[in-house]
């Protein structure tokens, strides 16, 4: 377990950074073009385009290191009800359903990148392939679900 959560951890925190970097690469693209569509009156053509891709890196990268820290928002008002036991065994059971769920989404997202590269898709204003950044998405899915299955394998040994 040891040598999972490390991994998980620690490739975690390396998908957070390049999200931080992605974030702050955003900010630069927007801060340049408003300068150059104010004073050159000549705009960074695909620019939404460049935004939409790298935000959706930003939030498929930052997703596994934000579940390893708990910061995800959790709605427990009707389980803290519950005797502790209870309250274990369905954290355990939803965080199975949710590494499944997980698993799954990052598989179908996989299958739909490969047939918009088998397909040659780009998008619109700046014929960019973007098969890339869906299987960024999907990476950033897959490590999101073994953060949560490194936390379901906790449950299950603290009981």
């Amino acid at each position: 377990m040891n040598k999972f959560e490390s991994i998980v951890t620690k490739t975690s925190r390396v998908l957070d950074t390049i999200a931080g970097w992605g974030i702050v690469l955003t900010m630069i693209l927007v801060i340049s073009n408003i300068f150059l569509r104010s004073i050159l009156n000549s705009p960074i053509q695909g620019i939404y385009e460049y935004v939409g891709f790298i935000t959706a890196v930003v939030i498929a990268f930052g997703l596994a290191w934000c579940a390893i820290q708990k910061a995800h928002i959790a709605i427990e008002f009707i389980v803290e009800k519950f005797p502790q036991k209870l309250q274990h065994v369905i954290d355990i059971c939803t965080g199975s359903l949710v590494t499944l769920f997980l698993l799954f989404s990052s598989y179908q997202v996989v299958r739909h990148g490969l047939k918009v590269m088998a397909s040659g898709e780009v998008s619109a204003t700046s014929q960019m392939q973007f098969y890339p950044f869906i299987f960024m998405v999907a990476l950033g899915l897959l490590l999101l679900s073994l953060a949560e299955l490194m936390n379901v394998l906790k449950g299950v040994m603290r009981k």
